[in-house]
């Protein structure tokens, strides 16, 4: 008989209690033990099995679950007599950090001062040992939401001491979603301040503290060694690159498709791995994003589960208000292809605005994109990785993404893409200055508006035409055809089918040496497609001359005429 899906239960004890649908990973028990390292940092994407993992790492060796061998019994690890004499001995300290979302600097101190409260707490039965002085009494008796910075900060070692003496045991941190509080810095504009409190923090609880046995945290970026691990030299870093753990986050493709044969839905597996395969942790394959398949398990439909289940602001941001330059491997992306970046692990959120290959570093490690190839260049051994979108589920969440950019718009955005097929300039208009004017800032990436606006919006609308028309047409975008390189270019897959024409689209700013009006600006434009013969290579491929459509694109800030013939 299928077990229950049980959806969004993060606790490894109430799973096996309940004796839920789950797929066995103790194995990274034994991984993580036998490595025998101080402190490791594991990233993962969202959504990925960490907190239930760490919750899994809980169960097994703190000593508040001591004989309770039954919640691993029939799991791999308790065929190991070893691990079984192991289960339940040491004193464990686990926090979390999923919960710090807050939008300033004050806030989120005093969110992490809470849960660090909360934690030490409960060992409040300390004060009572006579093993301790009557000072470190009183330290645990003072512990409040209320306690200084340096308290908070010094708390988890302080805690460590007073735990390694009473059970003669040093002590097993476990740090869950340890970089969500610096993401939420980053996006409410209060870097430099969090990173000095954590800074502080991580330096207290995993560098000088002599009573750490082992430490463990987990979070979806490696966020740079200089900014908050800059003292912490005995810190192991296991990425999505990395082969280390390849099998102890998602699912693997013959966990999946045994539990599709175990819930009755052994047929599906071909559409499965369509929309939800894809992921690569170092040399392991066909790794299936685990939100997405207990899902579908229980729903039994074809969702984007784990796209859904994050706004994806940051990701959001970062390619909304990109370079041209970014939009244009985004088209390459979403047109199927593969690109090649030079990927640096270390996240340096400052740096997400500025250096241009950062924002392809941060989709990685958040899987949304997969590793195909990868080499390493030149003297300084560059890490150049052939890149992909991950998979179908994907690619349906950049699809809406890119169509909620025109959303503010009074005329739908497919109500434009109708008037451009049919031809219709005075609707094309009415609606391209209507979006200009809420939009066209919309796609800049500074408080005022930059040169590059134009470009930024309109590379921005071909992302928005492939989207919406990736069914009738292959998109190009600056390609070159006949004597020159075009702008946009629309083939219609169906060559005979007068309803899909070939279109041809030249934007063009307003040059006040050359032209006095937008006129003769789109003039300019509509010019150049024709002399530069760019229809060659539309009708090289099977199109019609007298079903190819010209327009051009005139921009003077927010203002934008359109034109064709």
């Amino acid at each position: 008989m299928a077990k229950v899906i049980s959806i969004g239960n993060q606790s490894f004890e109430s799973i096996r209690e309940k004796d839920n649908f789950y797929i066995d990973k103790t194995n990274f028990i034994r991984e993580w033990w036998d490595n025998d390292d101080t402190v490791t940092l594991i990233t993962r994407p969202r959504r990925f099995g960490k907190t239930l993992n760490m919750s899994m790492l809980e169960c097994f060796f703190s000593n508040k679950y001591k004989d309770r061998g039954d919640l691993f019994e029939g799991l791999e690890i308790w065929n190991d007599e070893k691990y079984r004499k192991l289960q339940g001995t040491y004193p464990v300290i686990f926090l979390s950090f999923a919960e710090i979302k807050q939008n300033n600097y004050n806030d989120a101190v005093e969110k992490i001062k809470r849960i660090v409260c909360e934690v030490c707490q409960q060992f409040e039965f300390l004060k009572n040992w006579d093993g301790l002085t009557e000072i470190e009494k009183k330290n645990i008796s003072n512990i409040s939401y209320n306690m200084s910075d340096v308290m908070a900060q010094d708390l988890i070692k302080n805690m460590s001491n007073y735990l390694s003496r009473y059970y003669g045991k040093k002590v097993i941190i476990l740090l869950d979603e340890y970089d969500t509080p610096m993401q939420e810095a980053y996006v409410n504009g209060y870097w430099e301040e969090l990173v000095a409190f954590t800074r502080s923090l991580f330096n207290s609880t995993f560098k000088t503290n002599p009573y750490l046995e082992r430490a463990i945290m987990t979070g979806i970026t490696r966020v740079s060694k200089e900014s908050i691990f800059s003292d912490l030299n005995n810190l192991k870093v296991i990425t999505v690159t990395s082969d280390e753990y390849s099998k102890c986050f998602g699912f693997t493709e013959d966990e999946v498709f045994a539990a599709l044969d175990e819930q009755g839905l052994s047929s599906e597996k071909e559409k499965v791995k369509l929309w939800y395969d894809g992921f690569t942790f170092g040399d392991e394959k066909d790794v299936y994003n685990p939100w997405s398949i207990i899902n579908f398990l229980d729903e039994k439909k074809y969702k984007t589960y784990w796209a859904d289940s994050s706004s994806n602001g940051l990701v959001n941001e970062l390619i909304r208000t990109g370079s041209a330059e970014i939009k244009k491997t985004m088209e390459t992306l979403i047109a199927g292809g593969t690109v090649e970046k030079n990927i640096d692990e270390q996240i340096v959120f400052e740096q997400l605005k500025t250096n241009k290959d950062a924002v392809w570093s941060l989709l990685l490690a958040s899987g949304y994109l997969r590793v195909e190839t990868f080499r390493t260049e030149g003297r300084l051994n560059k890490k150049i990785y052939s890149l992909k979108l991950t998979n179908y589920e994907v690619e349906q969440m950049f699809g809406t993404m890119i169509e909620r950019w025109f959303g503010g718009a009074d005329v739908p955005y497919n109500e434009f893409i109708n008037a451009m097929l049919n031809g219709d300039i005075e609707s094309m208009n009415e609606y391209m200055n209507r979006v200009t004017r809420g939009v066209i800032s919309y796609f800049d990436t500074g408080k005022t508006p930059s040169d590059e606006e134009p470009e930024r919006f309109y590379h921005g609308l071909v992302l928005g035409l492939m989207v919406e028309q990736v069914d009738n047409y292959i998109l190009n975008s600056n390609r070159e055809s006949g004597y020159g390189r075009y702008d946009i270019m629309l083939e219609p897959i169906d060559k005979t089918n007068e309803k899909y024409p070939g279109i041809v689209i030249e934007f063009k700013v307003i040059n006040p040496r050359k032209e006095n009006t937008l006129e003769e600006t789109v003039a300019a434009a509509l010019k150049q497609i024709e002399e530069k013969n760019y229809d060659a290579e539309l009708v090289k491929r099977g199109v019609k001359e007298e079903n190819i459509h010209h327009y051009g694109f005139a921009f003077r800030g927010k203002e934008v005429l359109i034109d064709g013939r």
